[in-house]
């Protein structure tokens, strides 16, 4: 699979401060590749340094194969479109002129295609209407209709979702994948909200503290996301060795309580109760959560697990 950006052995400092550590992922070409991490975990930094903003300490990138070293990097980054911490509107303009001025700052004489991306992003109505005036959700749709001025091969967003109500999610999220799914955009999107960009991101990255965790595809993910059954019995000391001779994958939880990660149908756990003179009390369906995994990898990552 050819990638679209390829970061090489980044680190980043800030006087003392030790930003991102070694960094290195591939970013597929037409994805939708997550950066998944807490608040400081260096997502917009990486960020930052992929559009220009910021210069890495050490380390390289590329994008669509020009080294971040070569002069060219310069003209690739005129394909990209960006929110980095918030989008660039101006309060002061409608939605149109906003996406006039930064077609004019493109050197784009053309402005035909306004009316189009306005419906894109649900603005077309929105008339002589400033920004100001918007609402959250709304600035930051314009904000991704600016980043989308010039059709990029590339849509860098930072925390895009970040104090949406939950139909402002959702409406950025069908925007998005239209965006991908048409365009064939590649789509390099940061978040903490890991359940939400589940419903989006086709690849992920997992950054803590700088150093990047795992990155994974989403089919890898969700078969590493494990699914369970959580049985109270009225025992267990006699139904482990049940359990340990039919090889089913289990752990317990206390004196009373089993996880059975097996695919295993109820009934057969109820016999095999019955063979062990136990008593099942309940069966619940017992599923971790992906920020549950994403905890997981930040424990091991401290020692804790």
């Amino acid at each position: 699979m050819e990638n679209v950006v390829s970061i090489n052995g980044i680190s980043k400092k800030y006087g003392k401060a030790l930003v991102l550590d070694n960094v290195s992922l591939e970013i597929p070409k037409g994805s939708i590749f997550g950066l998944v991490g807490r608040n400081g975990a260096g997502k917009t930094t990486l960020m930052r340094i992929i559009t220009g903003l910021s210069e890495p300490t050490s380390g390289s990138y590329s994008i669509s194969g020009v080294s971040s070293s070569n002069k060219n990097i310069l003209s690739v980054r005129r394909r990209m479109g960006s929110i980095i911490e918030s989008p660039a509107v101006f309060r002061n303009l409608s939605a149109y002129d906003n996406l006039k001025l930064q077609y004019i700052n493109l050197g784009m004489t053309s402005f035909d295609s306004i009316p189009e991306l306005l419906e894109l992003v649900e603005l077309k109505d929105t008339g002589r209407k400033t920004a100001g005036k918007f609402s959250l959700g709304m600035r930051q749709r314009l904000g991704i209709a600016v980043a989308l001025c010039g059709n990029p091969d590339i849509l860098i967003l930072d925390e895009p979702i970040n104090g949406l109500d939950p139909q402002g999610i959702i409406q950025m999220r069908e925007i998005l994948l239209k965006v991908n799914r048409e365009k064939h955009t590649t789509i390099l999107i940061s978040s903490h909200i890991l359940e939400e960009l589940s419903k989006l991101a086709t690849h992920y990255a997992f950054i803590e503290g700088g150093k990047i965790l795992q990155t994974l595809s989403s089919e890898e993910l969700m078969s590493k996301v494990r699914k369970s059954s959580r049985i109270k019995v009225s025992g267990t000391e006699s139904l482990c060795p049940v359990f340990d001779r039919e090889k089913i994958d289990y752990k317990l939880e206390g004196e009373d309580t089993i996880d059975i990660f097996t695919d295993i149908a109820a009934s057969k756990i109820v016999s095999l109760a019955n063979e062990a003179g136990v008593e099942v009390i309940s069966i619940n369906e017992n599923n971790e959560s992906l920020e549950g995994y994403f905890m997981n990898l930040v424990a091991r990552k401290e020692g804790l697990a």
